[in-house]
């Protein structure tokens, strides 16, 4: 009797460049230059800069069955800075708003504690780089499991912490980039110069952050379950990182 594997494709990976250029790079660009009255406009521009992010939606969703993050951010960040420009809102409302957006993802971080799945459980823990069920056997052997609950914990404070200091630096960055009367060509090109400047001071210290927690997280399990690294690894993880003999 013989048994027959039925071989998994593996998951189409994201083009990482690609994604950054259709969700955040081009509509900044078109925000910037293109939606003076004398090309685009205002309205015009935005709903531009709005197609890339959707398409590339669009497009990922169907490559790869997935959600696109940065194309759901993009879009409404897009929208938001679009709409806000239409309405000649005053310059403290794109303040508050260049700081509501990773202010919101600080609570969703933080409320996902409440959750069977913290966030941080999902982004650190998951089983395409670690074997879960082998280190959560093993805690549970050792009767870890709680000082492991713990180490999710911290590690989801100091996500949370990273978009919350990533909030304060986006509301008097914009402070500082918006000067101009809202509506006007040159306030236009602000804005895609703080959608420019605003990845940056978002992405950098979230990633920042991000590796400190993975370091973080790493040592405490090794710590918790007396394994290395290698050991805590998914196989099919451990044979891709491995170099090919030649």
């Amino acid at each position: 009797m013989t048994s027959e594997t039925t071989p998994t494709t593996p998951k189409k990976q994201e083009n990482v460049l690609l994604s950054l250029g259709l969700n955040i790079i081009l509509p900044a660009l078109i925000l910037s230059k293109l939606s003076s009255e004398d090309r685009l406009g205002p309205f015009w521009g935005l709903i531009v800069a709005l197609a890339f992010p959707i398409a590339y939606f669009i497009y990922d969703f169907f490559a790869r069955r997935k959600y696109n993050f940065f194309s759901i951010v993009g879009f409404i960040s897009i929208l938001l800075t679009g709409g806000l420009g239409l309405m000649k809102m005053g310059i403290l409302w794109f303040a508050i708003k260049e700081a509501a957006i990773p202010a919101i993802f600080g609570v969703a971080v933080l409320a996902s504690l409440k959750t069977k799945t913290p966030l941080v459980r999902l982004m650190f823990f998951n089983p395409s780089v670690f074997d879960v069920p082998k280190v959560e056997g093993l805690l549970r052997e050792k009767n870890r499991l709680e000082d492991f609950e713990k180490l999710l914990r911290s590690g989801t404070w100091i996500l949370a912490g990273s978009f919350f200091l990533s909030a304060v630096l986006n509301f008097f960055l914009a402070r500082y980039i918006l000067v101009s009367e809202p509506g006007t060509s040159a306030f236009t090109e602000e804005l895609g110069k703080l959608m420019w400047w605003s990845w940056p001071v978002i992405v950098l210290p979230c990633m920042g952050v991000m590796i400190y927690a993975l370091i973080k997280m790493v040592r405490g399990l090794k710590a918790l379950t007396g394994l290395s690294m290698e050991e805590m690894m998914n196989e099919e993880h451990t044979r891709k990182a491995a170099p090919k003999s030649s």
